[in-house]
């Protein structure tokens, strides 16, 4: 275990100042009280100096002591013991085995003469029973053997408040509030004196060492253990604390938070109480006195008194920093707590954390050193600091004073290892990201995400199109220059983007796809670009771009104005601007409109003609033996049609004349069909194109929708057409025949069966036929049960009249009417179902029965 220099030993008072030339005179025993230092010699004498401390220019302190009196006892043995009870003016002195009350300035026994006789040893209760500020608790070791006593002393006078047998006879004490700690012959005990519980420790051998109990702390102990251990002990007979190793050889310990000095015969040893560590030992020959008094530890020799001056904690701590010690000093910096007021101690300790944090950053342990940081709240401009340029050129930062570290910089650091400076930017980069969105950057975001994009840049990492395109605070004159020289610009346009600059922006992303700058971020870049604009609300930026979309990609260059959000559209957007814009763009003229007509679904004609029309003028260019292939004409062909089968906006008779001799007879027949001329439309499709099917379909289309008798008039159409050609083309015969099997329900039998040629047998039509008849007799079923349910009803009502007409009704000159209270003049009234009679004009102005709140009928 490396070294800790906690404690520097300072003489207080030497020989010549305490016997002169006397050679026999020993010191026994000290005790110290705030600057009085008490000392008992072996001629029984007892010594008072006055001390003063002086800290000299170096930072040590030195201890100068005056003599204020000398007093000699008058025993022949020596002083044994000294106790001061400072709240009485009062000193307690151990002498020949009483125990007297002397003056604490003058040294002169109280008047009264009060003593306490037969004490073998005696131990002051710091932690006192009675709540009496003017006396004090001592416990003594009887001269009756195995024997404690309890005394209350006050300024003139001792009174025994208790005396407490014990199993063996005692050889050392301390108190604490009701529980004595006592070392026996054998073994160490905690006794209760006011229950009499006793609880066993562990035993020891007093023939072989000297014992040692010591009171350290509220309901706590140390005792001077087997095998050279320092035990700790509490009330309740158990350890909170690891035991500290020390000299077989102990003569005495004493306690100076956060350490424990034990005294031996050539040494004084100091171990952490926090870790129990050995942390300095300094030699220290024929001591035999080691008390420590509210902080201060004195030491002493038969010679002369010394005083262990403890080094302040902070600079402890920062001596362990210095040796990177780290966990030393964070267990050290933990333990001074109690000893530092709150609010300074924060302090300390948060600096202290963010010193540890940066010497595990440099031995690049990099969980423990954020962990320290963030614990330490370290303003994270001192972790920036040390990347050079990562720090905006604008922020006032300024390191801390004095420094967290020794480091100038990175490189310094690192010393150059270029493997190392990537693991610091790595772990930079984690840090960053992970303390921006919390409190930690408070008030720093500017040179937290500006840092994080120079590092995202230069290591060309994919979080760099992430953070711009997120909430952020990175400066854009920095940001700019640096993602420039990484030649970042996709990132700079992200970043002009985010800082409201749009159109520089644009016009970067377009020079890298001009190939003017090479950025292979973004393969897709130009269809990005085009989605930019697609939402950008900046018109006249759209606007100023949309030929060089357009240039590029007419089909997805359009999108800029289809892609839109529709309340843009409507407002933003005119359509005849934009068709006006289009204009040299047939591919995204199309696209554009159909967009407005199919999607927008807007009714305007002429959006809907020049549809048609561009369409129809592809059709004739993509025809089979034209340039264009076949599917394309196909696929044109059915847009075009269902165009003109769907809607009714655009101008058909200007499209009849486009179609007319185009050798489109699909499109010419649609067009009949828009203008009422069915049987144009029919003839097209039946007899021009021969193709039924499409006939058929044409008679349902233009039937949806309408009455059953329109849809029967189509039919008939197409059946008399049918008909009439099919003697010079047996073909439409068949097809005729097929054309009432499929649609027997389309058809008026009754008016079909006199056209047809008598040569058709009944087999042929046999679905037709069977279709009549069921659909006939379905019609005269249901009108059957129709007429079943009317008289039913009709049936119903009469029962219901006659059971009405069934009952009596008196009508006298003396009965009133129940809505005007007017007698009857004549045999004519109306009567309720409940049977209430009123006049038949009273009846007709109103509609309810004034005595029902239901409605009532007339009968």
């Amino acid at each position: 275990m490396m070294s800790t220099k906690a404690f520097t030993l300072v003489p207080a008072v030497d020989r010549e100042l305490l016997a002169g030339d006397r050679e026999r005179v020993s010191i026994e025993c000290v005790e110290c009280c705030g600057r009085n230092l008490y000392v008992g010699t072996s001629d029984c004498a007892i010594h008072h100096f006055l001390l003063e401390e002086h800290t000299l220019p170096a930072g040590l302190a030195t201890f100068t002591a005056t003599r204020q009196r000398h007093r000699p006892l008058g025993f022949r043995k020596p002083v044994t013991e000294l106790r001061a009870a400072s709240a009485l003016h009062r000193l307690l002195v151990l002498c020949d085995c009483s125990i007297t009350l002397v003056n604490m300035l003058s040294l002169e026994p109280v008047p009264s003469g009060a003593r306490i006789k037969g004490a073998l040893a005696l131990a002051v209760n710091e932690n006192p029973v009675s709540a009496d500020p003017f006396c004090v608790e001592v416990c003594i070791i009887s001269v009756k053997r195995r024997t404690i006593q309890v005394f209350m002393v006050y300024e003139d006078r001792v009174q025994i408040i208790r005396e407490v047998s014990t199993p063996e006879q005692p050889l050392a004490v301390a108190v604490d509030g009701h529980f004595l700690c006592l070392a026996l012959t054998t073994q160490y005990i905690i006794l209760n004196y006011s229950t009499g519980a006793a609880q066993d420790l562990f035993p020891y051998c007093s023939e072989e060492k000297r014992p040692i109990v010591k009171r350290i702390g509220r309901q706590e102990f140390l005792l001077a253990g087997p095998g050279g251990l320092g035990m700790f002990a509490t009330v309740a007979g158990i350890s909170q604390r690891a035991p500290v190793h020390w000299s077989e050889n102990v003569i005495g310990a004493a306690v100076c938070f956060p350490y424990v000095l034990a005294l031996d015969d050539e040494f004084i040893t100091v171990h952490s109480m926090l870790d129990q560590q050995l942390k300095q030992t300094l030699p220290f020959k024929e001591g035999h006195v080691l008390q420590d008094f509210e902080g201060r530890v004195i030491v002493a020799t038969s010679k002369g008194v010394y005083i262990l001056v403890p080094l302040p904690l902070e600079k402890q701590i920062q001596d362990l920093l210095a040796s990177h010690r780290v966990e030393e000093a964070l267990v050290l910096a933990k333990g001074a707590r109690r000893n530092i007021p709150k609010e300074k101690f924060q302090v300390m300790y948060r600096r202290i954390l963010q010193q540890a944090g940066f010497i595990h950053f440099a031995q690049l342990q990099f969980l423990e050193a954020k962990e320290l940081f963030r614990s330490g709240q370290l303003d994270v401009r001192e972790l920036i600091s040390l990347y050079p340029f990562l720090l905006p050129t604008t922020s006032s930062f300024a390191r801390s004073h004095p420094p967290l570290h020794e480091y100038a910089d990175l490189n310094q650091l690192t010393q150059g290892d270029q493997e190392k400076v990537a693991k610091c930017k790595r772990f930079l980069m984690s840090y960053l990201n992970e303390v921006r969105s919390t409190e930690v950057a408070n008030g720093y975001k500017e040179d937290i995400d500006t840092a994080l994009l120079k590092l995202y840049a230069e290591a060309d990492h994919d979080s760099l199109l992430d953070l711009l395109v997120t909430e952020n605070a990175c400066l854009l004159t920095d940001s700019a220059a640096w993602l420039e020289k990484h030649q970042k610009y996709f990132a700079l346009g992200l970043l002009y983007h985010y800082n409201n600059q749009d159109a520089a922006a644009v016009q970067l992303w377009v020079n890298i796809v001009n190939g003017e700058i090479h950025d292979s971020t973004r393969a897709d870049l130009y269809d990005y670009v085009v989605d930019f604009l697609t939402y950008s609300p900046d018109q006249e930026l759209v606007w100023k771009y949309a030929d060089w979309v357009l240039q590029k990609s007419e089909e997805v260059g359009v999108q800029v104005f289809t892609r839109r959000p529709l309340e843009e559209q409507q407002s933003s957007f005119n359509p005849d601007d934009v068709l006006t814009c289009l204009k040299k763009y047939p591919k995204a003229l199309v696209r554009y409109l159909e967009h407005l007509v199919m999607d927008r679904k807007l009714q305007r004609e002429e959006y809907h003609t020049h549809l048609a029309v561009l369409y129809l003028d592809q059709v004739l260019q993509q025809r089979p033996g034209a340039s264009g292939p076949g599917a394309d004409v196909t696929e044109t062909q059915a847009k075009l049609r269902q165009l003109l089968q769907k809607s009714d906006m655009y101008r058909v008779h200007f499209l009849m004349e486009r179609v007319q001799g185009a050798g489109l007879p699909m499109e010419r027949a649609i067009l009949h069909g828009k203008l009422e001329q069915h049987g144009q439309a029919l003839r097209t499709l039946a007899l021009e194109l021969k193709d039924c099917r499409a006939a058929e379909d044409y008679c349902l289309w233009r039937s949806e929708g309408r009455e059953p008798a329109y849809r029967q008039r189509l039919f008939h159409t197409l059946l008399a057409l049918y008909l009439d050609a099919g003697a010079q083309a047996p073909e439409l015969a068949v097809a005729a025949v097929d054309l009432l099997n499929r649609h027997a329900a389309e058809f008026d039998a009754a008016q079909v069966l006199p056209l047809l040629p008598g040569a058709w047998s009944v087999q042929l039509l046999c679905p037709f036929l069977a279709g009549a008849v069921r659909g006939s007799v379905h019609a005269r079923r249901t009108a059957q049960v129709a007429l079943g349910l009317a008289k039913s009803e009709n049936f119903i009502y009469k029962c219901e009249k006659i059971k009405l007409k069934g009952s009596s009704v008196r009508l006298s000159d003396k009965q009133l009417c129940q809505m005007c209270h007017s007698p009857f003049c004549e045999p004519v009234f109306v009567r309720y179902p409940n049977g209430g009679l009123v006049h038949t004009h009273c009846a007709a102005s109103r509609h309810t029965n004034p005595s029902s709140p239901s409605p009532g009928a007339r009968t």
